[in-house]
């Protein structure tokens, strides 16, 4: 089924199942591209008026939209996993519609968005501004958590300033229609990236919704009515074929996609053995510029060291949380953790991980395929430890141990499997201190992608004078787009200020993880990477932890926070997050 959405009457848009209608896809193209050069025109404080109703019709509409997704993914919308939901599919995509908003009104003060800094020297000619925490409520809200941009070699800090928001310099030279292509797992990630592309990168927008989830797009026309009623965002349903006559549409000027390495290259080389044979010779069907985030198999690199209980307890709900997470279907879930084939605790810590995983609920496996994608590493890890039951439609808990890191071209190492899976695979080393210089190079240069990843190590090896410095210069090695230490990875993408996609540098026919990133709500012309950091135990644990019994209430209490930050609020959320 073709619809368009959010369009001017009398384009109501609802055809026949199964039907296409170019006229109307080309009537969508063709509405945003008549407003390209009114979006350029309006001002960053008029941009900042509409992200602020953007907020309050997102917050207007919170319920129903998390309700519908908790339907679809069989959660109660009140359970720590309906929490889960609202904080993923509303409160990040609130969370960056308030920094754009706070950088637009920046910008129309002071010319360009005002980062708290500071801004540190890091190896090989680089500099990292700090970007979280942004405010004295992050400071209390997020304690001991940090956030860094850092920028490609050889950029200062002077041109770091001299660069940001370039859009807003020239925006008529930026003016243009960008095509998103929807993600079909979290419910914000199509609209977040609208964010990106209208106040980021000064293009107007059709979104195309995933069928997967397309059942929020309703949801999504109320949250973002302001930008629609401008005439700057259209929002079209459809399958492949929608997708593919929008993707070669002479007024679509370039494309943004999350999804695999797959759809890139159905994209931009075409399909079958036409499309392999354009990919080897770089003969591209699509010249137009191509933004994507593609997943990876994340790495979770986790330091020896003599650990209390305390903190294998609490670092196995840290991982287990990065894994349960939405039921695994997440491009930054965890594929692969990485451990030292000596490390003492390794056994402990593991039992105690999959102890964890026995007290959460097996959830329903809601995406396309995931059976299939979980049949293909049992069959060549049979012996994969599962947990839990598999009634309803829900999948185990799957973990696959003593993946022999040698073979190089195990599926654990080269095949993100998207369901509710990871893998475990332990290297000899010397030291810890070898270990991470081995785990570094083992994640650089044989797992498959460049996304993200997580290094785990207690605060007493941070400190141990050949290992911390090790580990410093790991995080500054490792070529990954956001790197997460003690803190998973997955903040990186929540915290907007930060940059979320792919490690700079990959050629249309080894694409990998991806090219470009969204979030950036400094708007930093030459970032190339994010490090978030975290205390190695939190106490309260996190609201957003998968054991956490509390989150539906605390992520309420939170989003309502992020829609109007008030210190009257402060009370009622710490007491609910003391609860946990």
């Amino acid at each position: 089924m073709t619809q368009v959405r959010g369009a001017a009457a009398p384009m109501s848009g609802t055809l026949d199942a199964g039907a296409f209608d170019e006229a109307l896809l080309d009537q969508a193209v063709a509405e945003v591209q008549a407003r390209a050069l009114a979006w350029a025109a309006t001002s960053a404080r008029e941009r900042a008026h509409l992200l602020e109703r953007v907020v309050n019709d997102t917050y207007a509409v919170a319920e129903e939209w998390t309700a519908v997704a908790c339907a679809a993914k069989g959660y109660d919308p009140h359970s720590t996993e309906g929490g889960e939901e609202l904080f993923s599919g509303l409160g990040t995509f609130v969370s960056m519609a308030q920094s754009f908003r706070q950088s637009m009104l920046d910008i129309a003060a002071k010319g360009r968005p005002q980062y708290p800094g500071p801004v540190r020297h890091k190896p090989d000619n680089r500099i990292a501004i700090q970007v979280v925490p942004r405010s004295i409520f992050d400071k209390v809200l997020y304690a001991g958590i940090t956030g860094e941009v850092w920028m490609e070699p050889g950029v200062d800090e002077d041109q770091v300033k001299a660069t940001q928001a370039e859009v807003y310099q020239s925006p008529t030279t930026h003016a243009g229609v960008s095509l998103v292509l929807g993600a079909g797992n979290v419910g914000s990630l199509g609209p977040r990236d609208v964010l990106t592309k209208l106040f980021g990168e000064g293009k107007v927008v059709v979104l195309k919704a995933n069928p997967v989830n397309d059942y929020l797009v309703p949801y999504w026309e109320r949250a973002l009515s302001a930008l629609i009623e401008g005439g700057f965002l259209r929002v079209v349903t459809g399958g492949a074929r929608v997708g593919a006559y929008l993707t070669n549409h002479a007024g679509v000027s370039d494309i943004h996609v999350t999804g695999s390495d797959k759809t890139h290259d159905a994209i931009v080389f075409g399909v079958g053995p036409e499309g392999e044979r354009r990919k080897a010779n770089n003969q591209p069907l699509v010249t137009k510029p191509v933004s994507c985030e593609l997943g990876n198999v994340s790495p979770v690199v986790v330091v020896p060291g003599a650990w209390t209980k305390k903190e294998i307890d609490f670092q196995a709900r840290h991982v287990a949380t990065m894994i349960a997470n939405n039921a695994g279907f997440n491009c930054l879930t965890p594929r692969i953790i990485i451990t030292h084939e000596g490390w003492d605790q390794r056994e402990e810590f593991f039992q105690a991980l999959e102890r964890v995983f026995a007290s959460i609920p097996t959830r329903a496996a809601y995406y396309p395929g995931a059976e299939t994608r979980r049949d293909a590493f049992l069959a060549e890890h049979p012996d994969a430890h599962q947990i839990g039951g598999s009634r309803g439609g829900t999948m185990p808990w799957t973990i696959i141990r003593n993946v022999d890191a040698s073979k190089t071209n195990d599926i654990c190492l080269n095949v993100e499997a998207f369901c509710a899976l990871t893998a475990e695979t332990a290297l000899a080393a010397d030291s810890p201190a070898d270990f991470v210089r081995r785990a570094t190079e083992f994640c650089n240069d044989v797992v498959w992608g460049t996304l993200s990843m997580t290094l785990i190590a207690d605060p007493r090896t941070m400190k141990h004078p050949e290992t911390g410095p090790a580990i410093e210069q790991a995080i500054a090695d490792l070529r990954y787009g956001s790197i997460g230490v003690n803190l998973w990875h997955a903040l990186s993408f929540a915290f907007s200020t930060t940059v979320w996609g792919a490690y700079p540098g990959h050629e249309i026919t080894d694409i990998q993880s991806g090219t470009g990133f969204v979030g950036n709500a400094y708007l930093f012309a030459q970032p190339q990477k994010s490090v978030v950091r975290g205390p190695f135990v939190a106490t309260p644990a996190p609201a957003w932890f998968a054991t956490s019994k509390n989150a539906g209430v605390v992520m309420r209490k939170l989003l309502a926070f992020e829609v109007k930050p008030s210190w009257l609020k402060l009370p009622s959320l710490f007491a609910a997050a003391l609860r946990g």
